[in-house]
């Protein structure tokens, strides 16, 4: 199997058991250019969000270089993060972009744990935390490099076993075979009937 961009070398997957999904892991290293599964997943969102969510990538990679990328390509969203394990309860960041609304998150998944004192991130559930990312420019990079810094530190503080810290690595968590349909597809298909 060929590798990503740039003629990186090739990754190996290894079948998960015990899931209704079509589920693999990925192991390779040179994460930040594993970029085939995660552009194959972002295909049916179009070049506008699939370079905001690349460019939204490079900018977490950035920050967290010695960590792990875990990919999600389930039913409601493509969503991906940064953890120092395996582990989705350590994701330190993540990006999802949503299949019927095409938003667009940058995340924390413990963001209730974490101070925002500009008070911009939304979500009022038990843990996550994000902003919608609509434009580069207007992003909050210096303000979001604060956040991602502490998400880090309480990350790192979650991992009980120093055994679990990996790092360098692209994990394909989930595929589901089905997907939401997107809001356009979904009424298309409203009208002919």
């Amino acid at each position: 199997m060929p590798g990503g961009r740039n003629n990186t070398p090739p990754l190996r997957q290894a079948p998960l058991v015990g899931s209704k999904h079509t589920r693999h892991q990925t192991f390779g290293q040179m994460s930040k250019e594993q970029t085939k599964d995660l552009l194959k997943f972002l295909k049916p969102f179009g070049d506008d969000i699939t370079d905001l969510v690349m460019w939204l990538r490079d900018f977490a990679w950035n920050l967290c270089p010695k960590t792990n990328e875990l990919i999600y390509d389930n039913y409601n969203a493509v969503a991906f993060g940064w953890s120092p394990t395996d582990k989705v309860g350590h994701t330190i960041c993540s990006i999802a972009v949503g299949r019927s609304s095409k938003n667009v998150h940058f995340g924390f998944y413990w963001g209730n744990e974490i101070s925002d004192p500009d008070k911009i991130l939304l979500g009022q559930g038990n843990q996550y935390r994000y902003i919608l990312v609509t434009d580069k420019k207007k992003f909050p990079k210096a303000y979001m490099k604060k956040l991602v810094n502490k998400a880090y530190a309480n990350s790192l503080a979650k991992v009980k076993d120093p055994k679990q810290i990996i790092s360098g690595q692209t994990i394909v968590k989930s595929v589901s075979d089905k997907k939401r349909p997107d809001k356009v597809k979904k009424a298309a298909k409203t009208k002919k009937k």
